[in-house]
């Protein structure tokens, strides 16, 4: 498929900054597909890799070292937060010489709900990080919006128990932008597009570092 922005079709930018995507009705699923991939493909251009890189750095010092690294998200969001525990955990060990610890804040519905029927709903990251976290942990909050109160009191809860943080967002990246350490934005302004590239980055920065533990050989006698 050959990859040429349509600016009109893909509509103008959204707070002067933002493209829309869509803009107008479609009447066949065959185009809708190809411009989505268009967006798909301006977004990842806006991705910043010197972000990646301090993302990767921060990662595998947590692995190597042994501490734990806690990711969340709401909705779209906490899927991927859930399948970076699978990734982060089983992938990266797979054929290496490190064993990640890695838990997804969002998986569990019984304590999400019991916090947010007992407490509060923005309470239901912060509070499992006050019971599981040390000081030199890592917290991954996923969001696309980066305006979700939980993931920010999450987050605001890291920087003040000196974990390291890393935002994964979207939009124009809400409070999240400013609390973490390592902001990931993607210039977008479409849900699917957003979720997309994070679960995308999420894999990237999991095949990253396992390769990086791997020699040349093993990489060519495994599947990715």
């Amino acid at each position: 498929m050959s990859i040429v922005f349509d600016k009109h079709r893909l509509g103008p930018p959204a707070n002067g900054t933002l493209p829309r995507f869509p803009v107008a009705p479609y009447d066949r699923v065959a185009l809708y597909f190809d411009e989505y991939i268009q967006e798909f493909a301006r977004a990842a251009n806006s991705v910043d890799t010197a972000a990646l890189e301090r993302a990767a750095v921060i990662l595998i010092d947590a692995y190597t070292r042994g501490s734990s690294v806690f990711s969340c998200g709401n909705g779209g969001s906490a899927a991927i937060a859930n399948h970076l525990q699978c990734d982060h955990l089983k992938g990266i060990r797979t054929t290496t010489d490190i064993t990640p610890r890695v838990v997804s804040l969002s998986s569990s519905v019984e304590l999400l709900t019991a916090i947010a029927n007992d407490m509060a709903f923005e309470d239901v990251f912060a509070y499992q990080l006050q019971s599981q976290s040390s000081a030199g942990d890592v917290l991954i909050a996923i969001s696309s919006s980066g305006r979700s109160p939980n993931i920010v009191q999450a987050l605001t809860y890291a920087r003040e128990n000196d974990l390291k943080t890393i935002a994964l967002t979207g939009f124009d990246g809400g409070g999240a932008n400013a609390l973490a350490d390592v902001s990931i934005h993607v210039n977008a302004a479409n849900y699917g597009i957003v979720e997309d590239m994070h679960q995308a980055i999420m894999h990237a920065l999991a095949q990253y570092i396992r390769q990086s533990r791997m020699t040349a050989s093993t990489i060519l006698a495994s599947v990715f």
